[in-house]
């Protein structure tokens, strides 16, 4: 559900990123009140986990198209919704800046779109309720596919309303959330069952990490093996499992071409768009998850490769967008810590 900057008007796009920018301002400050360092290596481990995940597309059967994990309930339930959107807010710029997926122009409205609706609406509004204080494996699951399913309704409809208001393609409200619904609707309930899923297994593993914001220290030897587990499972999912995703294009390609019959629409030749085109293409060190080849025209193109497509470009780019992914989390984690105790200090 990665928006490309040719669907938005920079008029919505820059509204966006202001929009983004205060919450992230807003989760910071009140990350300062709850965050102990120890949790900050599982917000940089999970955010590796997160952008690998999104590497893998998933096939909706019957549809011809595709899914991946949006993470940001998951990131929610075992980080906070707080920690959870910085977490997701690193992602989406990682995978924007670095591998061109997402357009800048519309980084803030993929950021507001993933990571306010599953970590502000659904975790506290859906998930909490159903899931209850004593949470058995059948409420997890139930909470988890349900709460996965209206965060990503809710997110579906945001990218319909900042197209519709940007008005810069031939989508039409009516036509476009008619397919964009449906679509994300089956990608909400696989979501949910991979949610509940590693909810599960770290909730055996160490039920303290789901008590965040509690002041209590994650240590110990069981932390350190989630850690471990967690840190693993990323670099297989980014380093080899990507090599089986989807070749079919995922909802929101899916549901353009439903309507336009082409899976992407062209942006604007010249202003923001293409000052921005410029600078995604110039500092993107990974295109599309692939080592960048030149065509017969001398033009920058990306690798291809049949399914399964088992591919140098892919495992380089998971490890390494895994490893940035992490740096970034771990330094904005830390940086929320540091003014927390000059703060501290100050008011001493």
């Amino acid at each position: 559900m990665h928006m490309a900057d040719a669907l938005i008007s920079p008029a919505v796009g820059g509204t966006m990123w202001v929009v983004s920018a205060g919450m992230i301002a807003h989760a910071s400050r009140r990350l300062r009140k709850t965050l102990d360092e120890s949790h900050i290596p599982l917000m940089g481990v999970m955010g590796a986990f997160i952008f690998a995940a999104q590497m893998i597309n998933f096939t909706i059967p019957g549809t011809g198209s595709s899914g991946h994990l949006g993470g940001g309930l998951l990131l929610a339930i075992l980080l906070g919704p707080d920690a959870a959107f910085l977490a997701i807010a690193s992602v989406l710029f990682v995978q924007a800046l670095f591998f061109a997926d997402g357009g800048l122009l519309a980084l803030g409205c993929n950021i507001f779109n993933l990571g306010l609706f599953p970590c502000y609406l659904a975790y506290p509004l859906v998930y909490r309720p159903l899931a209850g204080k004593n949470t058995g494996a059948r409420q997890v699951w139930t909470a988890s596919v349900v709460a996965a399913v209206l965060g990503l309704q809710a997110g579906a409809l945001g990218v319909v309303f900042e197209t519709v208001m940007s008005g810069i393609s031939e989508l039409s409200f009516k036509a476009f959330a008619s397919l964009m619904l449906p679509i994300h609707l089956a990608i909400g309930v696989v979501e949910g069952m991979v949610t509940a899923t590693v909810v599960s297994v770290v909730r055996h593993a160490h039920p303290e990490i789901l008590r965040h914001g509690s002041g209590e220290r994650l240590a110990g030897s069981s932390y350190r093996r989630v850690l471990a587990g967690l840190l693993i499972a990323a670099a297989l999912t980014g380093g080899a499992l990507a090599w089986f995703a989807s070749a079919h294009p995922d909802g929101l390609e899916w549901a353009v071409s439903g309507i336009t019959g082409r899976e992407e629409i062209e942006a604007p030749k010249g202003g923001v768009h293409a000052e921005l085109a410029a600078v995604q293409e110039n500092v993107a060190i990974l295109p599309d998850y692939g080592f960048a080849t030149a065509n017969s025209d001398g033009e920058a193109k990306t690798e291809e490769a049949a399914w399964p497509a088992v591919s140098a470009g892919t495992t380089v780019s998971g490890i390494v967008g895994g490893v940035l992914t992490l740096i970034v989390i771990a330094l904005s984690g830390w940086v929320v810590k540091r003014r927390s105790e000059t703060r501290k200090v100050a008011a001493g």
